[in-house]
């Protein structure tokens, strides 16, 4: 019994889902499509990781072209829907309002719902075992730490782009000061220079 349950609680799977990290370049689009079926829940979730301000143009249109979801300058969302027509949604992503910001952007694209971990827990009438219940508490803490993984990997790598940039710009702004103290030093031996040294004076021919 202990393994059955056991085995249950490994096999059992989330809701099924697309994660992807792309690419965005400047004044473009991209758009993905998943073909739905009617009545069925699924859940967009998505957020800008690095370039200019991370924010991104998201728009979601149903399969008779019709936006069920639009947003502008979003630097992350969520959006939960149920399907009212069965067919190919289009989900799409904006850069077109920037003209030199090239963004990365994360969705995650959770379909239906997830699956009861036991096969009759929703139509039994008697209570969980004490390993069952222990099992379910343990599979909700999972589903958990998954989401927090993944919320804190999104958060790194918005750190390490933000620390990456602030460190190029300082680099770029040492270099600077750098030449300017080179000339300015320069410059200021020079006009030291300038000052001790001695003219000579032009000959002057004398007439008898």
């Amino acid at each position: 019994m202990r393994g059955w349950v056991l085995a249950l609680l490994l096999g059992a799977l989330r809701a099924s889902g697309t994660e992807l990290t792309f690419e965005l370049p400047d004044s473009d689009k991209q758009c993905f499509h998943q073909e739905l079926q009617r009545g069925l829940k699924f859940t967009l979730d998505y957020q800008v990781i690095t370039g200019g301000h991370y924010d991104v143009d998201c728009y979601i249109e149903d399969p008779n072209g019709r936006a069920i979801y639009r947003e502008t300058k979003k630097q992350y969302d969520s959006f939960p829907h149920h399907t009212e027509l069965a067919g190919i949604y289009t989900f799409c992503f904006s850069n077109e309002f920037s003209t030199f910001s090239h963004k990365t952007v994360y969705f995650n694209l959770q379909v239906g719902d997830e699956p009861p971990i036991l096969p009759d827990m929703g139509t039994r009438v008697t209570a969980l075992t004490q390993m069952e219940s222990a099992c379910v508490t343990i599979h909700e803490a999972l589903n958990a730490v998954i989401d927090s993984q993944t919320h804190y990997r999104l958060r790194e790598a918005q750190d390490r782009s933000r620390a990456e940039e602030l460190n190029g710009r300082v680099s770029y702004w040492s270099v600077g000061e750098t030449v300017i103290l080179f000339v300015v030093s320069v410059g200021q031996v020079m006009l030291l220079k300038s000052f001790f040294t001695e003219k000579r004076p032009g000959s002057s021919a004398a007439g008898t």
